[in-house]
């Protein structure tokens, strides 16, 4: 069976009207195919619930002096695994430098055990000399020994290639040792063989060459040389056999905090990449500790989930799921802003937030815009919430189903008990006129164009007219829709696409079905900024828990292609040419 997208991995969404929201376009008619599909429910029922027992405190932003915990930063926990010669080594060294932590490297342990000839050591040196591979729980006892040192609680720490085996990984989870973040290399097969067969070792210095990427400086030190034993093709290609197998092995375990890199970049290209991940877990850290005890329950699920909440076809989704999400797009949108993002545009469909299936619920979705605009009220911010009007005049006067009395419903909602209406947050339509001097940012709740009328027009006047202040576009619909004739819009179509293109990204999920299904859930696609696009694929543990686990990352949204290679286990470079439905999914997502 291969997987792709029920949801349209796109950025811009084509449906038939009259429709609800811009999330699954009707590509094509149920097929029993054993493949997924982005074919929508035929459902078009809209369920109407608004949720209002849950806001966020309002406060006036002050010019006085604020007061700053004296509590140290909690230290980081990282690990990082990577096959041989994907620059590991080199990522380690430059994570020490930056951010202080303690390198720990099994191999490292082994020697120093040895030379100091402890118990452990003792022990670990009659497998050694045996030529037997060092048992598991000797290799734990160490790191756990050193993991258990007053510098490594204080500074924190790196576990470097460890651990290599399910059993290792869950004695660790066993003793409570937790990472915040498990960071992995990517490197392609033939880059990292070419790596290794072209690494040279002067015997003198013992500095390492490559015959091609870093060639020695003088004829004198090329003719001393030498080539390790190990660095022939054939015994690299089998030590990333068992590096693969190692890998695979303890996926499962560290799957909710996993961070794929592309490894085939520069050093430093990769290390800025590191360095935002660990800078972006200390912050969060940071503000966990600030938070201290008075973290709710529902915030301790979150924290377990760290990545996709389970159970999403279950209707209606509970407190916990919802918040889970509300805070992942809330924290996702205040770090593009934080970075100068100002054209940004939210992409969020789980079942509640599907306008094609029967469970849509138009609160979930009020809910999210309030989640939002209250968190920002809350910074001090002067935040606008835009709804459009009515487009079009006489007779195609109208506007799209899925909005009709969203204005009303926003206008009614609780927006808490501190003054946050009217004060902070006030409600607007689409369009210049709307934007006034004293704002600081604007939510648009899911602007779309209608058959026959196009909002982009009033969506361009209105960036326009904000200048620099951001712009947040929630579930945009901002392709042509065609007209009664059925033939799309096109004087001026190409400049209103452009112009559509110009918002970024900041936050991205769906979930991934069987053709003509909605159930089960095969897995989902999410990316928060500014991390990469994350590919996870939904299986039951041992005990029949069902959880995701992340296959696959990208820099950029994947093709269907690179979709269905990840579930099936193809190596990224195996360049396949889409034909038939595959080619017409394609097509799709490359729109």
């Amino acid at each position: 069976m291969m997987p792709t997208s029920h949801s349209p991995i796109q950025s811009t969404n084509v449906y038939s009207t009259p429709s609800l929201f811009p999330f699954s376009p009707p590509l094509l008619s149920s097929s029993s195919s054993s493949f997924l599909s982005l074919e929508p429910s035929s459902h078009r029922l809209c369920s109407l619930h608004v949720y209002s027992n849950a806001h966020l405190r309002i406060t006036h932003k002050s010019n006085g002096p604020k007061l700053r915990s004296s509590l140290k930063e909690p230290p980081l926990k990282v690990m990082i695994s990577g096959a041989p010669a994907s620059g590991k080594g080199t990522q380690c060294e430059l994570i020490v430098k930056k951010f202080g932590l303690v390198h720990i490297s099994t191999g490292d342990l082994l020697r120093a055990e040895v030379s100091s000839g402890t118990e452990i050591g003792n022990k670990a040196k009659e497998f050694m000399n045996a030529g037997k591979l060092v048992p598991d729980e000797i290799v734990t006892a160490m790191v756990t020994s050193r993991l258990s040192r007053d510098d490594v609680k204080e500074k924190g720490w790196l576990l470097d290639g460890y651990p290599r085996s399910f059993s290792q990984a869950q004695s660790l989870q066993n003793l409570n040792i937790i990472p915040d973040v498990y960071i992995v290399l990517d490197v392609p097969d033939e880059i990292l063989i070419d790596r290794c067969v072209g690494r040279r070792l002067d015997p003198v210095t013992k500095k390492i060459y490559h015959v091609k990427n870093f060639p020695p400086e003088t004829e004198e030190i090329k003719a001393r040389l030498t080539t390790r034993p190990d660095d022939t093709a054939e015994k690299v290609k089998s030590r990333l056999e068992i590096y693969k197998k190692n890998a695979d092995a303890i996926l499962s375990s560290y799957s909710n905090i996993m961070k794929r890199i592309d490894g085939n970049h520069p050093k430093e290209v990769i290390f800025g990449e590191i360095d935002s991940i660990l800078s972006q877990v200390l912050n969060d850290k940071e503000k966990k500790r600030k938070l201290g005890s008075s973290l709710s329950q529902s915030s301790s699920i979150q924290d377990n989930w760290r990545g996709i909440p389970t159970k999403l076809n279950n209707i209606p989704h509970s407190r916990d799921i919802r918040n889970y999400f509300y805070d992942d797009v809330l924290q996702a949108t205040k770090r593009s802003i934080n970075d100068g993002g100002i054209r940004l545009k939210v992409e969020i469909n789980i079942p509640e937030l599907n306008p094609e299936m029967d469970v849509y619920r138009i609160g979930t979705l009020l809910e999210l815009v309030r989640t939002l605009a209250l968190s920002f009220a809350d910074d001090g911010k002067s935040v606008k919430v835009c709804v459009q009007g009515s487009m079009g005049e006489g007779a195609l006067a109208g506007m799209p189903l899925q909005l009709a009395g969203t204005r009303q419903i926003l206008e009614y909602m609780d927006w808490g008990e501190y003054g946050a209406m009217e004060t902070f947050i006030k409600i607007g339509a689409i369009g210049a006129k709307h934007v006034d001097d004293t704002d600081d940012l604007f939510i648009l709740v899911a602007p779309q164009n209608a058959v026959g009328n196009c909002i982009i027009e009033d969506l361009q006047a209105m960036t326009d007219a904000a200048g620099d202040r951001p712009v947040i576009l929630i579930n945009p619909r901002l392709k042509d829709l065609p007209g009664s004739s059925g033939i799309m819009q096109t004087m001026g179509r190409d400049k209103r696409l452009k112009y559509a293109a110009t918002f970024q990204n900041c936050y991205f999920f769906r979930l991934l079905y069987y053709a003509g299904t909605q159930y089960p859930i095969m897995g989902a696609l999410r990316m928060s900024y500014p991390y990469r696009y994350e590919l996870y694929k939904r299986v039951n543990d041992p005990s029949g828990k069902e959880k995701y686990v992340i296959i696959s990352t990208y820099p950029q949204k994947p093709t269907i292609d690179e979709v269905n290679n990840a579930f099936e286990g193809k190596p990224r470079n195996e360049n396949k040419k889409a034909v038939g439905f595959w080619g017409f999914l394609n097509g799709i997502l490359q729109n």
